[in-house]
């Protein structure tokens, strides 16, 4: 078994909130807690979860944007928060980001030439016929007409700034690309052509992604893996086809139950699987698991001394079968989690 291009141990990002009271201290916000994973060449990560559940940071800090509190990432053998600034700015031609937002992230006084040339001379590398000639290539290659070089972001559309975004990713061929909800922002039509030209890309180059979304059917589409996060912490990961064909976690399974089922008949008759409560401020979490402040199973399904572990207990992101991790006391085959397996799949086939 080959070693991962990626992995992430135990990773964190705590920021400084608002005081608590007139004189008090200082809050911490637990944006992301003690997340793991590994992303293989070629592999494609999908991390979905609800807004504010700590996509985008594990993300930025993966590409070094962001500075981690705690915990390791290893990129191709190197432990990148160990680097000297001249190593890390080498690391930056192999691991891009693409933005949400396909303005925003575009300087709207530069042109399109001007802006994925960037990288070139940012990086200081050279390319044989000139830089010009390998941006149009590039536009080329992403759908975009090489003859508009010369034209601004606010002359093209938001799939065709997104695709800008993408070829100044693509520029110094690295070997990640971190695409932190890079359709969110798109018409659907124009969703599914991105999603396309992001599969060739990978296919042409041997790219590896990590995928940040909150649409489960597209990362569902493009992910190899997918790991679902909630309020910073990783509950569930592993293969898209047995995470979403035997979801173990009742937050997995709480959202796959809300897809909508595109039968009107199926989508009036089943059941969902409802989560009660708010969204709890990562600046004070629940102890032990944090989702068990609105955990179906803990309930409906558990007696007192189970909840109390999971009450003052915080699980594991642990093996539940094969290649399928999972961090709950009572997911699992014969389990008290199982039970909600069928209403969460009851889109499945679909």
């Amino acid at each position: 078994m080959t070693d991962p291009l990626l992995s992430v141990r135990n990773l964190s990002k705590h920021f400084q909130g608002g005081r608590e009271g007139m004189l008090g201290a200082r809050s911490v916000v637990r944006a992301v807690e003690d997340v793991s994973f590994d992303v293989s060449a070629g592999e494609t990560l999908g991390l979905v979860g609800e807004s504010g559940c700590g996509k985008s940071t594990t993300g930025r800090m993966v590409a070094r944007l962001l500075e981690p509190t705690a915990g390791t990432i290893t990129f191709d053998g190197r432990e990148t928060r160990k680097m000297h600034r001249r190593d890390l700015q080498r690391l930056r031609r192999s691991i891009q980001i693409i933005f949400q937002d396909p303005y925003s992230s575009l300087n709207p006084r530069h042109t399109v030439g001007t802006i994925v040339g960037a990288p070139f001379r940012i990086q200081r590398v050279k390319t044989e016929r000139g830089v010009k000639a390998e941006v149009q290539d590039l536009m080329a290659r992403v759908g975009l007409n090489p003859e508009h070089y010369n034209r601004y972001p606010h002359e093209f559309s938001g799939g065709q700034r997104q695709r800008i975004g993408i070829a100044r990713a693509l520029a110094l061929r690295p070997k990640l690309i971190v695409c932190d909800e890079p359709v969110s922002a798109l018409d659907v039509s124009v969703q599914a052509q991105v999603v396309n030209l992001l599969e060739d890309l990978q296919n042409d180059f041997n790219l590896a992604y990590v995928f940040i979304a909150h649409d489960l059917s597209v990362v569902r589409h493009i992910s190899d893996r997918v790991a679902v996060m909630y309020l910073g912490r990783v509950m569930e990961l592993a293969d898209r086809d047995d995470l979403y064909g035997v979801p173990m976690h009742p937050y997995t399974m709480s959202l796959m139950s809300a897809v909508p089922v595109p039968d009107p008949r199926r989508e009036q008759e089943r059941e969902r699987i409802l989560l009660i409560g708010d969204l709890p401020s990562p600046s004070n979490p629940p102890s032990g698991c944090v989702f068990h402040t609105r955990c179906p199973v803990y309930r409906e399904l558990l007696n007192d001394s189970q909840r109390e572990r999971c009450r003052s207990e915080i699980p594991v992101l642990e093996e539940k079968s094969a290649r399928h991790q999972a961090a709950c006391h009572f997911a699992g085959p014969d389990q008290p989690a199982s039970k909600l397996t069928e209403v969460a799949t009851a889109t499945s086939g679909d």
